[in-house]
């Protein structure tokens, strides 16, 4: 659909536009560096758009967008005031020169005719929200239905431009728009996805459910037309953000909690599952008390009941999250691939165009490439390309490691590798995490090891893993990391090939230790960890016919060892396990 950025114009037209965006300012002189003012730059939005911006209960401005805007002044050097109001209102001061930004606007070619927009900050997705049991409708199936928007939202402008014929109901606030659906009146509410998740919860609106999600538009900081200089602040702020983590961790911290929501509610099954366990064991006791004779037995059978039960219940969970990895995985290639087919090709066309903006530049001196200069970005843009692929190509690999985890035992395990050649690549693939964390990293190699027979790749992803795992334990760069290769032979004579990965971290708990394995446990949580590194790695030995162990003690580090079985399993009787190193 015309001006918006959906499913499909986000693959090939969205990059057609940026590489317009890209080269039609080398048309135009360059404008001179905006003048720094001791005023405070005046940036607006919505007084109650939650979690993007809203007013907190002390009266002040919070939410994604007012972080976000907080770091890029403080990374500009900037003065900002934030002011938030209605958004209508908030709408019409920068259309009037009122205020300076609005901090949170979604795009629109329409919008574009009286607004410049930076890159976007966010992808909002808007929704179609009815009162539950009534049916589900698209944009077109609106026509004749009462259908409540905010005023000079993006929704009420899309309904009115393209003439759907839905009688609409314009309120102040997403909240009222709920409200208002909520206590019967109007037959759809059209309003943007996450807030309208948020402001159901917040004010217990369990009547109304989504039933669509018809767009998905960029969100971004929009200033007046034509104020570039300034708009180039805010975007060049925004890139190093992103550069940084720091976006990453506003984001995070703000949306993630929400777009994670409508996953399965383990934890109440859970609580459930113990109430039920609790009954039972109640009409045990009793039993007990009436037949003590019948104890032993009793018990026995109970708790191998419930032991059958909770893997019953593991296994429909694995089976469960086999079909959903499928799924996401699909969802999430198909967006990735167009990424990693288009991003090349953009990447060419820069370079195409690079002689004909070289020459310009030449000729007409420095000029203006989306708000920035040209002299400074023409080196810039391919790297910022490559980033972007190589983040493509990495969520790539994290949708594999979730289909290994779902599929486990598929990949063929028949190559002849060198455990010493394996270690050393994954350590060269994660270097620059290992310089991060640690100034002390010691690697040991036990000359002529035998080798092993397996899956190089999978393997690689083992070392990978224990690596990261073991940098994100350190405290401090003071502490280190030692990892050896060795051979150890057991009682019967049989050679296995060992890896050790040892951290001088924070080190664990034994009731941790027994865990660290299982799908879905960790420490990390606030950190982003998912719980599948370690657990797809035993799963990997475990293919392979190893064994992966832990030892670990609070405040005094973490030692893996990985321990596969040579191709060559015998040793022969004159062949003993090397002593500790």
């Amino acid at each position: 659909m015309r001006g918006f950025c959906g499913r499909r114009v986000a693959g090939r037209w969205s990059w057609l536009l940026a590489v317009v965006l890209l080269v039609a300012p080398a048309l135009s002189a360059g404008a001179s560096p905006l003048e720094r003012s001791k005023q405070p730059i005046v940036v607006g939005g919505d007084h109650y758009h939650p979690p993007y911006e809203f007013i907190d209960e002390n009266g002040e401005p919070a939410g994604y967008n007012v972080e976000l805007t907080r770091a890029i002044a403080e990374v500009m050097g900037i003065d900002v005031r934030i002011e938030l109001g209605e958004w209508s209102e908030m709408r019409k001061k920068l259309a009037n020169g009122d205020i300076d930004v609005l901090q949170g606007m979604s795009y629109s070619e329409e919008r574009a005719k009286t607004f410049d927009f930076s890159p976007p900050h966010a992808i909002v997705n808007q929704s179609i929200f009815a009162r539950r049991g009534d049916p589900a409708v698209d944009v077109d199936g609106l026509r004749g239905k009462t259908v409540i928007v905010q005023r000079g939202d993006i929704m009420e402008d899309y309904l009115k431009e393209h003439h759907v014929g839905a009688h609409l109901v314009p309120v102040d606030t997403h909240a009222d728009a709920l409200r208002m659906l909520a206590s019967g009146k109007g037959d759809y509410a059209l309003v943007a996805n996450l807030p309208a998740l948020y402001l159901t919860r917040q004010l217990g609106l369990s009547n109304i459910v989504p039933v669509a999600r018809p767009f998905s538009l960029w969100y971004g900081y929009a200033v007046r037309k034509g104020n570039s200089d300034l708009l180039a602040q805010f975007s060049e702020g925004l890139a190093i953000l992103k550069n940084t983590g720091r976006y990453q961790e506003i984001y995070d911290k703000w949306l993630g909690p929400l777009e994670d929501a409508g996953q399965f509610p383990w934890k109440r099954v859970g609580l459930i599952g113990a109430a039920v366990s609790g009954a039972l064991l109640l009409i045990l006791g009793t039993i007990v008390i009436w037949n003590r004779t019948l104890r032993r037995e009793v018990e026995s059978r109970s708790q191998a009941l419930r032991e059958q039960q909770q893997q019953l219940i593991q296994a429909d969970k694995m089976a469960s999250l086999g079909i959903l990895v499928s799924g996401v995985a699909h969802e999430i290639n198909n967006p990735s691939s167009l990424l990693l087919l288009n991003l090349p090709a953009l990447r060419d066309i820069y370079a195409d165009c690079l002689e004909v903006l070289d020459a310009h530049y030449h000729e007409h001196g420095d000029f203006t490439v989306g708000g920035l200069d040209y002299s400074r970005m023409r080196d810039e843009i391919p790297l910022m390309l490559d980033e972007m692929l190589e983040g493509s190509q990495r969520i790539k690999r994290i949708v594999g490691d979730l289909k290994d985890f779902s599929r486990q035992g598929s990949a063929e395990l028949r190559e002849t590798l060198d455990l010493n050649a394996v270690v050393h690549t994954a350590i060269r693939l994660v270097e620059n995490s290992i310089r991060k964390a640690t100034d002390h990293f010691d690697t040991r190699y036990e000359a002529d090891l035998p080798s092993v027979t397996g899956n190089t790749q999978r393997i690689e992803q083992v070392v990978i893993n224990l690596v990261l795992n073991a940098c994100q334990a350190l405290e401090s760069t003071q502490q280190g990391i030692r990892i050896r290769t060795f051979r150890q032979v057991d009682d019967a004579g049989h050679v296995w090939v060992c890896l050790e990965v040892a951290d001088q971290g924070c080190g664990m708990d034994p009731d941790v230790v027994g865990r660290v394995t299982d799908p879905f446990f960790t420490t990390k949580r606030d950190q982003g960890g998912t719980g599948l590194g370690l657990s797809v790695s035993a799963g990997i030995v475990l293919e392979h016919q190893g064994t992966l162990t832990f030892d670990s003690t609070p405040g005094g580090g973490t030692t893996a060892r990985v321990s596969l079985p040579a191709a060559d399993r015998h040793a022969g009787a004159a062949v003993a396990p090397p002593a500790p190193r």
